[in-house]
């Protein structure tokens, strides 16, 4: 299946899911009188509106280079990443204003405890957000695409708020009513959590950050052990959305012609990018030997 089809179908899997999920949960949320449910709800709609921003995020970088964009349009994922980032933050900030204010409403006018209703709406959304998440991160990674990673850790996110409704629905069941809203809470903490690391991923891939130490061992591991490379003098990584640039200089034997240690450096190239799939393009720059 071509990338252009698999951001079609997890566009679509993305987007009608959640308006399922939304309208059962929110259904759910006001006929059970569960305001955890309700702010599972609210976290299902914005999860349609990440996926949408996600899918933009994934077509636009795909697009080939132009006279504008010579190096392409890979930074639109991070871009996108960026969004979907502070979609998530304002809907648990909004999550977390409505918990505090039914707690407030409650303390003086009493708290109501939710009904069954509730309960299965968590646990559909549970085992649905979770193969969501599955589903979404199989190919996400498949493609190399920032965008809909951050958009299956969305999914994941919204599983977990689940789970929390279904603990404090329960336990509202139980005789502790005040659990219902106290969870919204908990969910409005653990939203601002996953933005904040889809935010923060997404910046490094917006600044020309490094790929960091683990892949850049392994590359300088890669280049070292080839018999006609006498030594690494430089190895530079930088992020590049979802992607990376690599600049190398290597010393090879001096008494090479240029066709020869032309010839090292291409193949050198080639490999790279071959063994590394995040490498987009590779700079390597050839020194004179002892």
């Amino acid at each position: 299946m071509t990338d252009d089809k698999m951001i079609r179908r997890l566009s679509q899997v993305g987007i009608f899911g959640n308006i399922l999920l939304t309208a059962f949960k929110l259904y759910a949320g006001i006929i059970g009188h569960s305001s955890a449910m309700i702010s599972d709800a609210i976290h299902s709609l914005s999860d349609v509106f990440a996926t949408i921003v996600a899918g933009i995020g994934a077509r636009i970088s795909r697009k080939a280079p132009d006279d504008s964009h010579p190096y392409g349009h890979d930074r639109y994922e991070s871009v996108a990443g960026l969004i979907l980032g502070l979609i998530l933050a304002a809907t648990g900030i909004g999550i977390g204003k409505a918990g505090i204010e039914k707690i407030i409403n409650g303390s003086s006018t009493g708290f109501t405890v939710p009904g069954i209703l509730p309960l299965i709406a968590a646990v559909v959304s549970i085992v649905t957000k979770e193969a969501m998440f599955r589903y979404t991160m199989h190919h996400a990674k498949k493609m190399g695409s920032a965008a809909f990673e951050a958009d299956a850790w969305h999914h994941r996110s919204d599983a977990i708020s689940s789970v929390g409704s279904l603990l404090g629905i329960a336990a509202a069941r139980m005789g502790f009513p005040i659990m219902d809203p106290v969870i919204s809470l908990l969910i409005c903490a653990f939203i601002l959590k996953v933005a904040w690391d889809i935010g923060s991923e997404a910046v490094r891939g917006l600044l020309d950050t490094s790929c960091g130490t683990l892949i850049e061992g392994e590359i300088r591991r890669f280049i070292e052990e080839r018999e006609n490379v006498e030594s690494l003098d430089l190895l530079h990584t930088r992020r590049f959305g979802s992607q990376a640039y690599v600049d190398v200089e290597i010393s090879v034997d001096r008494t090479l012609s240029l066709l020869d240690a032309h010839a090292i450096s291409e193949e050198l190239h080639d490999d790279l990018e071959k063994n590394f799939p995040q490498i987009k393009h590779v700079m390597i720059h050839v020194n004179p030997g002892k």
